[in-house]
């Protein structure tokens, strides 16, 4: 294996046997240079493994072998932050959540559910899905050379449907309640470090907020009908019954947007729903968000409109009072990202095409593959600071910045040529190649999807 893949690699070697961190490797490696299906089959092949009689073994490292998952997060989580974050920033860790629908079939996979599908439905159109929910925690660094932010994932948890809690004897946990375990994990992980947590509507609620707003910051969507409220007023000397927990309802957001007295203030952001910058007025406070029988969020409010009328008012909530504005705006527009990492993870790393069945297997695999995009990210890291890191041009397709589809080649061909050219530094027009290996690459290219 090449250095640039060892290096990262060895990181994991903890949490291992030596005979299972040498499969391990072989597997990683595999699903890195595979086209299409990542199964353990099709890693073991593009590997040059297909005649191994104990190709069992490869499989025992995800159905059986003894290792930690969430150990392999932190340590991925770690590397992370000491490649992408910039030291000269002294602002918070930026990070994402969202959820995915993983579209599986099969009466052995017993955790599946139909849940909405997120990509394909729309405000007026709902599509359900039938599959898998997994919850995945993103860091969201602006990565130098790409000129842009990825997200980049290093914990996902599985979501198992209500059917199976009810089946299997257990209490159902909300998406709220495994993502409120993440955060208060990352929070473990890094207690030092101040940590903003961007998410869509899904955990705009209240009793989510209550529980991890003291530990970290979190921004989301916030509705413009929510209900408002001052702080509540001091207690007087004497004064007996319950505290008061609010105080007097404030307008709401809807309310705030129509009232002409309302103070605007324009600001340009960046990257603001696919364009580069755009001008937005912005009002802004602090209130309490508060239901009958829930706790009290204090929060500060962002109401924004787009003075050219082309996009619809939204309303923003962040956890911190002590928050700007526009510091709100551009932590929540890194969120955006997660959506594309996604998508990557299905066109190039072979999401939702793995075939394992049972449970110990589906809940490392889909983890792996999209920690995977991470991996390969920090490689790409390495690969550019060693000026080896190139970007598909073309005459139709004049690409400044690489992308991760570039990030995948050039760590692919690193591993291409460490594993099988290591033969001669001379640059010829003919090159010699093993027939094996020449079987092996017409056969890879012959089924790449």
């Amino acid at each position: 294996m090449p250095p640039a893949f060892t290096a990262f690699m060895i990181a994991f070697r903890p949490l291992f046997s030596k005979s299972v961190f040498q499969h391990a490797q072989v597997l990683v490696a595999g699903a890195i240079l595979a086209p299409g299906r990542r199964t353990v089959a099709s890693a073991l092949r593009v590997m040059g493994l297909s005649a191994l009689t104990t190709f069992q073994n490869y499989h025992r490292v995800l159905n059986r072998a003894t290792w930690s998952a969430r150990r392999a997060a932190q340590i991925l989580l770690t590397m992370l932050i000491e490649t992408f974050h910039d030291r000269a920033d002294e602002g918070p860790l930026v990070f994402g959540i969202d959820e995915t629908i993983e579209r599986r079939r099969g009466v052995k996979i017993n955790a599946k559910g139909i849940y909405r599908d997120p990509v394909r439905s729309s405000r007026g159109h709902f599509v359900k899905a039938s599959g898998l929910r997994w919850l995945s925690l993103m860091y969201l660094p602006r990565i130098p050379w790409a000129e842009r932010v990825w997200a980049l994932p290093f914990l996902t948890v599985l979501c198992p449907s209500e059917r199976y809690h009810t089946e299997a004897g257990k209490q159902h946990k909300k998406l709220t309640d495994w993502a409120r375990q993440m955060l208060l994990q990352l929070k473990r992980w890094l207690p030092a470090r101040p940590i903003v947590v961007t998410a869509d509507s899904s955990f705009s609620a209240i009793e989510f907020l209550a529980a991890v707003g003291e530990h970290v910051t979190v921004v989301t969507r916030l509705r413009l009908d929510a209900a408002l409220y001052e702080p509540a007023p001091p207690r007087k000397p004497g004064q007996v019954g319950r505290p008061r927990k609010k105080g007097r309802r404030l307008p709401s957001l809807h309310e705030i947007l129509s009232d002409e007295k309302t103070a605007w203030r324009r600001f340009q952001v960046s990257q603001w729903y696919g364009r580069e910058a755009y001008e937005v007025d912005v009002a802004t406070g602090c209130a309490l968000w508060y239901h009958s029988g829930l706790p009290v969020v204090p929060l500060r409010w962002v109401l924004v409109r787009d003075p050219a009328g082309r996009l619809e008012p939204k309303g923003f909530l962040c956890t911190d009072q002590q928050a700007c504005a526009v510091d709100i705006l551009t932590w929540f527009v890194r969120r955006w990202s997660v959506e594309v990492t996604f998508e990557e993870v299905r066109r190039h790393l072979g999401f939702e095409t793995q075939r394992q069945w049972s449970d110990p297997a589906i809940l490392r695999t889909t983890p792996c593959l999209l920690g995977l995009f991470s991996l390969v990210a920090l490689m790409a890291d390495r690969l550019h600071a060693e000026g080896e890191l190139t970007v598909a041009r073309s005459a139709w397709y004049d690409k400044p910045h690489p992308t991760f589809s570039d990030a995948l080649a050039g760590v692919r061909m690193v591993l291409w040529r460490a594993m099988d050219f290591p033969m001669s530094h001379e640059r010829t027009e003919m090159l010699k190649i093993p027939r094996p290996l020449f079987e092996r690459l017409t056969s890879t290219l012959a089924y790449a999807a």
